[in-house]
């Protein structure tokens, strides 16, 4: 393992990101959305994995029909980055599609069992990473990302904790444990929430002894595989194939290296259930540890989120007799005495919102299918 960081990363790239319809769309979602800088989700991701400077992979699994979408963003990639980093994301990333999609675990599973299979005298450590969140800044996040591996290195289940800056139901919670450093910088995990009603998570922030969950992860694979035999066999047991299996053979796509065909995976994935490792794993193991981010972090779940991303005012939107209002379109939108809308013209379909009312999103787009 790398001396001072984790010596693989993992990106899980399968999710449809509804809450941002219509730029979100199962065929191109949010993670291929691009901020003001023209960098997308995903590729700041990648990014953000290479600023780690891992000494094995940057494996990033996807879903089997967006395999040419993600290895063609790794692969714009190239022409914006020094040699050596060119030459890292050429020669050790892997983009990795799954026969069917499994919730968290199962991926996770899967790329341990992956690494090993390529490389099987190494120790492998992994963090684990979204696909589409914004975290700044890379120094920050890179020195606490030092400190996850030290833990990891240890035997421990290591997540983030983000300090909540409002009561939101939409994320789930860390409560504090022990501190592990007199600083209170990391501590022990005493019990991870789910995702609260508004009260309960007013009650949370007021407490100071709750966290966010960032749904980010650093273990060693000896130490998750063993975690995974504990608390949840059946998903540990889907992949028994893969204890005589041959490596696997990646090709390519785009010149990125990627995976799409092994039997042992096709076989795990007929049986292997759909459960978060947060549930799987997070709440059930007895060594669980928590680094407080030092980094500024938002997973941009909702349009009123997105927006905050944005400083400069859309160079396609026309304003008379309106105040803040937002667009973010294909075409001209003119606004005419109203304010505080979010209004998006994407992929064929409209939205227009009152800001502040983002929650409503998974059922507009129910509603949207069902009608439409």
């Amino acid at each position: 393992m790398s001396d001072c960081t984790f010596s693989d990363i993992v990106i899980l790239a399968g999710g449809l990101g509804e809450r941002l319809w219509p730029a979100s769309t199962p065929e191109k979602p949010k993670q291929f959305l691009s901020l003001s800088n023209g960098i997308s989700f995903l590729q700041s991701a990648v990014l953000r994995a290479l600023s780690v400077a891992p000494s094995g992979r940057i494996v990033i699994v996807t879903r089997a029909d967006l395999l040419e979408g993600v290895s063609a963003q790794a692969a714009a990639l190239l022409p914006l980055l020094p040699k050596e980093k060119q030459k890292k994301i050429t020669d050790d990333l892997l983009v990795v599609s799954e026969p069917c999609a499994r919730h968290t675990c199962a991926p996770i599973a899967l790329c341990c069992h992956t690494l090993n299979a390529l490389e099987p005298d190494t120790e492998h450590s992994l963090l684990v990473l979204a696909s589409d969140h914004i975290i700044e800044t890379e120094e920050d996040f890179v020195s606490d990302c030092k400190k996850a591996y030290r833990y990891a290195c240890e035997g421990a289940f290591v997540c983030f904790a983000i300090r909540p800056t409002e009561a939101a139901t939409g994320y789930g919670y860390i409560k504090t444990g022990k501190a592990l450093e007199s600083d209170g910088s990391t501590f022990t995990i005493a019990q991870f929430k789910e995702k609260p009603d508004a009260a309960t998570a007013q009650s949370y922030l007021e407490s100071g002894t709750y966290w966010w969950n960032s749904g980010m992860f650093g273990f060693t694979a000896k130490f998750f595989m063993s975690e995974l035999n504990r608390h949840a066999p059946d998903v540990a047991a889907a992949f028994s194939a893969f204890t005589s299996a041959p490596p696997p053979a990646p090709g390519t796509i785009n010149g990125i290296h990627c995976l799409a065909e092994w039997p042992p995976m096709q076989e795990a994935y007929r049986t292997v259930p759909a459960i978060a490792v947060d549930n799987a794993i997070a709440e059930r193991t007895d060594r669980a540890v928590a680094v407080r981010a030092s980094f500024r972090w938002d997973d941009v779940g909702s349009w009123d989120a997105f927006e905050k991303l944005f400083s400069e005012h859309p160079e396609n939107m026309v304003e008379v007799q309106g105040r803040n209002n937002f667009v973010y379109s294909d075409i001209p939108v003119a606004l005419c005495g109203v304010e505080d809308l979010v209004v998006v013209i994407k992929n064929g379909n409209a939205l227009v919102m009152k800001k502040g009312t983002s929650a409503a999103m998974r059922d507009v787009v129910k509603k949207t299918k069902e009608r439409f």
